[in-house]
């Protein structure tokens, strides 16, 4: 099965957060998935809002993973509450107790109407074939988590800050978008930074990112793509030499990945023109097929002219090429910037 749609996802968890504000508690939740954000958002919630001060010291257990068996897990979810309604258990890291996670079944199929037990799997899935995995989804909670697509980073940035009532520049979005990558937490870490840091009257901005963050406005894979895009060969070189001086924070996967995107984008345009005869394209095809605004549309459309649907179709396999070579296929010597340099060259000539 597919992973969610990270639009299903941030659904999902609305949901959830919805019913605990309203005290409506499910005997089991299932957090799991490749993206931890959400998943510590639930558990933080519910280990910190079901019991009241007084009652965590006695009904509430927070376990680790590493430290125990799914024994310890049963035992402790099978406890009543002293003098209170719930017992609340937060199963931390369950991806690395020590047997196999399914064994819990013998505790799902009959779960404690007194218990909330939360079992936190990061970094993968349970098998949905599983009766562990069936029988929650009846009983429970199951919720998966995805890492957003790149393209759908900036969105998420500008939605966080406005739930703060603060505001973000479209570009500076992009650039914190590319350094950091889907990592929500430390997007998140930096942007709460931000808003202490900058007035609550300003918007934040690409000055103030690399002022705080220390990610040059000037100097990255956005700005990268952008002199590619126009043909700036002496400003793609001069942001080269620079990721040259510090390539642990400009590492080539990393670049290719957003130089990827870029072009993908390029080639979809090319698709979408000819789907639509060289009308102009419904805003809708430009966010939901390129996942870009309207107002960027501007900017792949000249792009677009400057690399043909073929010539974005080779750039394409070309990235490909040097994503291989820059974890040593094919590649015996050459260095970081002589291969981000040839890389460049070819894709701009």
């Amino acid at each position: 099965m597919a992973k969610p749609r990270f639009d299903d996802v941030k659904s999902g968890y609305e949901r959830i957060m919805s019913d605990l504000s309203k005290k409506i508690y499910k005997p089991v939740y299932l957090l799991m998935g490749e993206e931890s954000y959400y998943i510590d958002l639930i558990s933080n919630y519910i280990q910190e809002n079901v019991l009241s001060e007084a009652d965590k010291t006695f009904n509430q257990t927070v376990l680790y993973g590493r430290d125990i068996n799914t024994k310890v897990v049963v035992e402790a979810a099978r406890r009543y509450p002293m003098m209170g309604s719930y017992q609340v258990v937060v199963v931390r890291e369950a991806q690395e107790i020590k047997d196999s996670i399914e064994k819990l079944k013998i505790y799902v199929d009959s779960p404690l109407k007194s218990t909330i037990l939360v079992i936190c799997y990061k970094t993968k899935t349970v098998d949905r074939r599983t009766g562990f995995y069936k029988q929650i989804a009846k009983v429970g909670e199951v919720f998966e988590s995805a890492s957003p697509y790149d393209d759908k980073i900036p969105d998420w940035i500008t939605d966080y800050l406005r739930s703060k009532q603060r505001s973000i520049d479209t570009g500076a979005a992009k650039i914190l978008a590319d350094h950091i990558g889907d990592n929500l937490s430390k997007i998140v870490n930096e942007l709460d930074k931000l808003a202490v840091i900058v007035p609550q009257s300003s918007k934040i901005t690409a000055e103030h990112i690399e002022r705080n963050i220390g990610i040059s406005k000037d100097y990255n894979p956005f700005e990268l793509c952008k002199a590619i895009n126009t043909g700036n060969v002496l400003k793609a070189n001069r942001i080269i030499m620079h990721f040259e001086r510090d390539p642990d924070s400009n590492p080539i996967p990393r670049i290719i990945t957003v130089l990827f995107s870029n072009f993908s984008k390029i080639f979809l345009l090319h698709m979408l023109k000819v789907k639509y005869k060289n009308a102009p394209i419904p805003p809708t095809e430009v966010q939901g097929v390129l996942g870009i605004t309207t107002y960027l549309l501007r900017e792949y459309e000249a792009a677009a002219r400057r690399f043909s649907s073929t010539k974005a179709a080779g750039v394409i396999a070309l990235l490909r090429e040097f994503d291989m070579r820059s974890k040593g296929w094919n590649n015996a010597s050459t260095g970081y910037g002589d291969l981000m340099r040839e890389m460049v060259y070819k894709i701009m000539h």
